[in-house]
């Protein structure tokens, strides 16, 4: 396997790794694990022969980087103005919810469809771990501005509770007969889990102090 890049213009090494992977991503959603080859990779993003294994040469190393352009994009959308009212926060979160199950319902798609292969694949384990802390990270700190006496562990039932919420509206059994989801129907689901999250006493959100890592 030859070591050099094929030539394909300008493009910095980091753009052109972000379009392997948003252009994967985007594979996977259409078509499955099944549809992710490189040379499906290099056709989808218009690259010469060559270019995908150049960047990552195997099939496991370019799912990994699908899992760190995914946490990356939905890292970037969850607010970076930290609210601390609940209404608030819970309108902005409603908002991205109906964001992802809308506009950004592929990429989401492709998430599940990714996350299950570390599952089978223990080398991508770590990958998706660190994806993941990076996500959980950003709700913690929007749940320590809300007060939560625990972010991390907050954030924690809030990941889990949002990717079921995802989950079934994308893929559950009721996904295909359900109504385009409602923003206003979403950001009252949303209060009522950042009630049940937050309790009825929140601490002082000066009172939370970020560990290494955190935004």
């Amino acid at each position: 396997m030859s070591t050099r890049e094929p030539s394909a213009g300008p493009a910095s090494a980091t753009d052109r790794r972000t379009l392997i992977a948003d252009t994967a991503i985007g594979l996977v959603a259409a078509s499955g694990l099944r549809g992710l080859t490189h040379r499906a990779v290099d056709t989808a993003a218009g690259l010469p022969a060559g270019s995908t294994s150049y960047y990552f040469r195997t099939r496991t190393a370019l799912i990994a980087a699908g899992y760190r352009r995914l946490a990356e994009l939905d890292v970037s959308e969850v607010p970076s103005s930290l609210p601390t009212d609940r209404d608030e926060a819970a309108r902005a979160l409603g908002t991205l919810l109906h964001h992802w199950l809308t506009a950004g319902r592929e990429r989401q798609l492709a998430r599940f469809e990714l996350s299950l292969e570390a599952a089978r694949n223990p080398e991508l384990e770590p990958d998706l771990r660190e994806a993941g802390l990076a996500v959980r990270a950003r709700a913690a700190a929007v749940l320590a501005a809300l007060g939560a006496r625990n972010p991390q562990e907050s954030a924690e039932l809030l990941a889990a509770w949002t990717d079921g919420l995802l989950y079934d509206r994308l893929a559950g059994a009721l996904a295909p007969s359900r109504p385009t989801p409602d923003p206003a129907e979403l950001t009252a689901t949303v209060r009522r889990m950042l009630d049940a999250v937050l309790g009825t006493a929140a601490q002082d959100p000066a009172a939370y102090h970020p560990g290494p890592g955190s935004p």
